[in-house]
C-alpha cells in the first residue's frame, strides 16, 4: 500500500458515519478511490430494497476520499445520484470514484456503484472546492 492509499484508509477508518454504516475501505490513490459495503437488513427502506440514502452515502464517501487524495482540504459543492438499479439484501457493492478534471480550485469527481456481478447501479457526479489549507492527515 504506497502512501496516498494509505493516508486514505486512516482517512476512512476515522469517520464514524461511514463506519457506522459498514462501508469498508478497499483502495485509493491520487484522484481515486473505491469502498465497499454489503446491504444488510439495517439498510432497507420501506419497501424492502436498500434505501437511496445509504447507495449515496457510500458513493460520497468514495467522493470525499478521492477529491483528498492530493493531499488539499476539499469539501463537496455540490452532488448528483441517478439510480439505474434497485438495490437488494445481500448486494455487495463498490463505489468506484474517478477524478474527470480537477483545476487550482475545483474538481469534479465520478463515482460508479457496482454490484459484485459488475452490474451498475448507480452514477454519482460530484464537484468540490479545493481549499489552500493542507487536509488532515
Amino acid at each position: 500500500m504506497d502512501a496516498v492509499s494509505h493516508r486514505l484508509a486512516e482517512l476512512a477508518a476515522r469517520d464514524p458515519f461511514a463506519v457506522s454504516l459498514g462501508v469498508q475501505y478497499v483502495s485509493g490513490g491520487a484522484g481515486r478511490a473505491a469502498v465497499r459495503l454489503v446491504i444488510g437488513e439495517r439498510h432497507l427502506s420501506f419497501n424492502g430494497t436498500c434505501h437511496g440514502g445509504v447507495v449515496f452515502s457510500l458513493a460520497d464517501m468514495a467522493f470525499g476520499l478521492a477529491s483528498n487524495s492530493h493531499g488539499t482540504l476539499a469539501a463537496g459543492i455540490d452532488a448528483h445520484i441517478t439510480y439505474q438499479v434497485a438495490v437488494q439484501r445481500g448486494d455487495v457493492l463498490t463505489a468506484t470514484a474517478t477524478e474527470v478534471s480537477r483545476s487550482r480550485r475545483l474538481a469534479v469527481y465520478r463515482i460508479d456503484v457496482t454490484r459484485a456481478d459488475g452490474t451498475l447501479t448507480s452514477t454519482f457526479t460530484g464537484t468540490v472546492y479545493r481549499m489552500a489549507k493542507a487536509a488532515s492527515s
